[in-house]
């Protein structure tokens, strides 16, 4: 088998599996966005993926992104890219300049910045608000008991696009629990995308309204060593 077969074998599973998903949990038809987390994956297996018709991607490193998808988005031009890593403060031009969404806002000095840039660049892209819904202290993001000031605050006062609220739950704990409380803060606050869902736990997160699930292993396999 090919690695372009293979590819397209894992992109109609994982898009089968989806679907059924979102009939089981009685979502309408293409609710639900797949998210091909290509990062540090070989590009002979990106492009597969490309070349099997997928055009929405995760990446994680600001860097790595660009390096990989300019080339590529000059010859498929309706590519998709969301970052989906934490962004640092001194990476906010370039992130805003190249990615189509950004999954991983999460305090305010990243607000701030992101904000500027955008002004200058004249380029929103869709902002998510990144919420740490196990409390990890390891982990990124907003805690749950700050989400609803900092969303507040993301959209009066930095003046951000945001669309919906992303999330990790912790490995070692029921996924289903933390997309529940996920929904919950979105409702409350009138946002319409949820990012969460990935290789082991998209099934359960689309039962919980996600809107994009983010995917890595299934579609391109064991993730390369770094």
């Amino acid at each position: 088998m090919t690695v372009n077969d293979e590819i397209q074998g894992n992109l109609i599973s994982v898009t089968d599996s989806i679907d059924r998903a979102v009939a089981d949990y009685e979502r309408p038809a293409g609710s639900v966005q797949l998210i091909a987390v290509s990062k540090v994956q070989p590009i002979d297996r990106v492009r597969a993926a490309v070349l099997a018709g997928h055009r929405l991607f995760g990446e994680n490193r600001v860097q790595e992104a660009l390096a990989r998808w300019l080339p590529l988005k000059e010859e498929f031009a309706d590519i998709q890219v969301h970052l989906i890593g934490p962004l640092q403060t001194n990476k906010a031009r370039d992130a805003v300049g190249f990615f189509d969404a950004i999954h991983t806002v999460d305090r305010p000095r990243l607000a701030a910045a992101l904000a500027r840039e955008m002004d200058r660049l004249d380029r929103r892209p869709d902002c998510f608000i990144e919420v740490n819904t196990g409390k990890e202290p390891q982990k990124a993001g907003i805690f749950p008991s700050d989400a609803d000031q900092f969303i507040d605050s993301c959209r009066t006062e930095y003046g951000l696009p945001v669309v919906g609220l992303m999330c990790i739950p912790p490995a070692d704990e029921e996924p289903a629990l933390h997309f529940a409380l996920l929904r919950e803060i979105a409702k409350r606050n009138g946002l319409a995308e949820l990012s969460m869902g990935m290789s082991g736990d998209y099934q359960t997160a689309i039962g919980f309204d996600a809107s994009l699930v983010r995917v890595g292993t299934a579609v391109f396999g064991t993730r390369q060593a770094v």
